[in-house]
């Protein structure tokens, strides 16, 4: 039988289950760069207060391609923020306020798609929240 980590760790807070990863942004769609560190702390705050805390790693690499400008490909830079949530911590409610932070990050900083991935599984949203 497995070791239960709960019990070897010695704690009774709950163990995140599922993975929630968001890509933050270094540029607006036209390749003009933005203020990433302000949004990173935007989206630590969300995932923090709605899952319990979340980590950034450093700058990547990555491009996307817009599909809406012929298929141009746009190298980028993401910090990629990362939060392991407890199931209960998964509600229609903390989605919504995760929604709302990218929604921001989209319309203010002229993206063409953000990206989240829940439990492995990537949704790209193109359509913003008004606040």
């Amino acid at each position: 039988m497995p070791a239960d980590p709960q019990q070897v760790f010695h704690t009774d807070l709950p163990a995140g289950t599922s993975m929630i990863v968001v890509f933050v942004p270094s540029q607006d769609r036209d390749c003009n760069p933005i203020d990433q560190e302000y949004w990173v702390d935007e989206v630590l705050t969300t995932l923090g207060r709605e899952f319990r805390g979340a980590t950034a790693y450093p700058r990547g690499k990555g491009v996307w391609r817009d599909d809406e400008r012929g298929g141009e490909l746009l190298q980028e830079e993401p910090v990629i923020v990362f939060s392991y949530a407890a199931e209960e911590d998964v509600t229609t409610d903390a989605l919504r306020a995760l929604y709302l932070t990218l929604s921001r990050i989209g319309r203010e900083t002229t993206q063409g798609e953000m990206g989240v991935v829940i439990d492995g599984t990537y949704y790209g949203i193109t359509h913003y929240a008004e606040e």
